[in-house]
């Protein structure tokens, strides 16, 4: 992995989402010494899964990057990203938005998988008041769709996120992976989550 393809990779990416759409590399498996690749390559926004990854990470690299947080967010984590993060992209619990400091989208669970994270879309409503009521600042939603192995498979769960978002006033939408960043971008994300497009891996 050199700092030359990741760059031809990113902006090729960044090209093909349009300049209204942040390029969120996501770092799960990219390791702390790995990290620097992504900053000569001129990555500029990185999401982790882990808060304790995100810290290690922001301790060696600090303003090199932008931080968000992409993972699942157990309410005991959510007071380490104050002051180190710029974004969560998926709170969907009222334990942890008690203990967040920082802005968040809501994680919304489209497909009605049991074993996914993310608010049941009845639910939104009433958990956007509440979160709210607690000083949260909620920029929008996000979610992730079933595996499939055809990108258009995740056009109506992208299509539908959006519909959420403009129901309920909110503008970002994290949305779209390696697999998918495309369709995301024409259904309205704003945010993309991508990283073997980006490492090859």
């Amino acid at each position: 992995m050199s700092p030359e393809e990741v760059r031809e990779r990113y902006l090729r990416v960044r090209e093909e989402v349009g300049p209204g759409v942040t390029v969120v590399a996501a770092t799960k498996y990219v390791s702390v010494g790995e990290m620097a690749v992504l900053a000569e390559a001129g990555i500029e926004v990185v999401g982790e899964n882990r808060a304790q990854d995100l810290l290690a990470k922001h301790a060696r690299y600090g303003d090199a990057f932008r931080w968000h947080f992409i993972g699942h967010l157990q309410s005991r984590k959510a007071p380490l990203l104050a002051g180190v993060c710029e974004l969560v992209h998926s709170l969907d619990s009222e334990s942890a938005a008690r203990r967040l400091a920082i802005p968040a989208l809501v994680e919304v669970n489209l497909s009605g998988e049991p074993t996914k994270s993310g608010v049941a879309p009845e639910a939104l409503g009433a958990f956007l008041e509440r979160v709210r009521s607690l000083g949260v600042e909620v920029r929008g939603l996000m979610t992730m769709p079933p595996p499939a192995e055809d990108p258009e498979r995740s056009r109506p769960y992208f299509r539908r996120l959006r519909e959420l978002a403009a129901e309920h006033g909110l503008r970002e939408l994290s949305m779209g992976t390696s697999q998918d960043y495309r369709v995301a971008a024409a259904e309205g994300a704003t945010l993309v989550r991508v990283g073997s497009v980006l490492y090859g891996r």
